[in-house]
């Protein structure tokens, strides 16, 4: 389901493209498989049209080719080649670990207290035992060849401009680290399916969650080793709690299906969250979408976390219900709104 954090990523990437030119695509990145909850992806296409953040391409609508899909564990296929492709450029290899040796690798890692890192045990196999493996049928994933952090051929792996943060410097070994590409059940991790959609559907910025800061060198390392080039990043601050704790999908302030639930406009959830983490070029507080797409900036994109509050929600929600009640354009759809829900 949509929570706040993801609401917000969709909108700054909604409002670049729209402040740009650009496209906004919605891309259903469902390769874990165990984490699959029948009715996401309903739900997100649900609520991003409540909010009116409508998407140029994506499940159902694509301006390209109709045969295209914008679910990532529907192109097995696609990520294969280019996994292959990475083998072949000696970029990538394969693992044969067995679960029991990975947790063994972790555990001693953790004991030791050093961050969990593959030791490059199947970099070392010979082409002979390679070719046994695969005629026996032992089950592998493919490993990315990790760039080294000082070597200065990586410099522009390990360094980097991030629109939010700034010149990064990553000296590993985070960041670092053979990735998991391509996993034994044949699908993608994040990261290879997004490098390989990113480059296909000519993404050239993207915004993201900073969680994925220190992943950015695999991907760089990744549009390297492809010869592709590389889009611009810019990671949001986490979404906080008052008590100073991240904000959770599980929280009651994380879902917006609670705020729709409870009667929220939409144009006041807009204009919230478009606050969580941008600032306007002036001292004004109340914005439509429409205004907010003429104004967006990645200038204005903050490093600074953002506090979520419910009482500047509900301030919010009580001013864009005067504009719209007092507007006879807006009024019905408002009274359908606060009858269905109660409000």
């Amino acid at each position: 389901m949509l929570h706040l954090g993801g609401l917000r990523t969709a909108l700054f990437n909604y409002l670049l493209a729209r402040r740009y030119g650009g496209s906004f695509i919605l891309r259903i990145e469902d390769t874990d498989q165990k984490r699959l909850v029948p009715g996401a992806t309903e739900n997100i296409v649900r609520t991003l049209e409540w909010a009116g953040l409508l998407f140029d391409e994506g499940p159902g609508k694509c301006s390209v080719d109709s045969t295209t899909t914008f679910f990532q564990s529907q192109r097995s296929k696609v990520y294969l080649q280019y996994a292959h492709e990475l083998l072949d450029k000696g970029a990538a290899y394969r693992c044969f670990c067995d679960a029991r040796r990975l947790e063994s690798i972790r555990v001693n890692s953790s004991s030791q207290g050093r961050a969990p890192m593959y030791d490059r045990h199947c970099l070392n196999l010979s082409q002979r035992q390679i070719d046994e493996k695969l005629r026996t049928g032992e089950p592998f994933t493919i490993r990315m060849l990790s760039a080294n952090p000082a070597d200065p051929a990586s410099a522009d792996v390990a360094g980097f401009n991030d629109i939010v943060y700034g010149n990064m410097r990553f000296r590993g070994p985070s960041g670092f680290d053979d990735a998991v590409l391509l996993k034994s059940d044949g699908l993608p991790t994040y990261h290879l399916a997004n490098v390989v959609d990113d480059h296909l559907m000519g993404i050239t910025h993207v915004l993201r969650g900073e969680e994925w800061l220190m992943s950015t060198p695999k991907h760089r390392t990744l549009f390297k080793a492809f010869d592709w080039t590389i889009p611009q990043y810019a990671h949001l601050p986490l979404l906080m709690n008052s008590d100073g704790s991240k904000l959770s999908k599980r929280n009651k302030d994380g879902p917006i299906q609670g705020y729709i639930d409870q009667g929220h406009l939409p144009s006041a959830v807009i204009n919230y969250v478009a606050l969580l983490g941008w600032h306007p070029s002036d001292s004004r507080e109340l914005f439509t979408l429409k205004e907010l797409e003429g104004m967006f900036s990645l200038g204005g994109l903050s490093r600074s976390k953002s506090i979520v509050s419910r009482e500047k929600l509900d301030w919010l929600n009580r001013q864009h219900l005067r504009r719209e009640i007092s507007s006879p354009t807006t009024l019905p759809g408002v009274a359908a709104q606060t009858q269905q829900n109660d409000y």
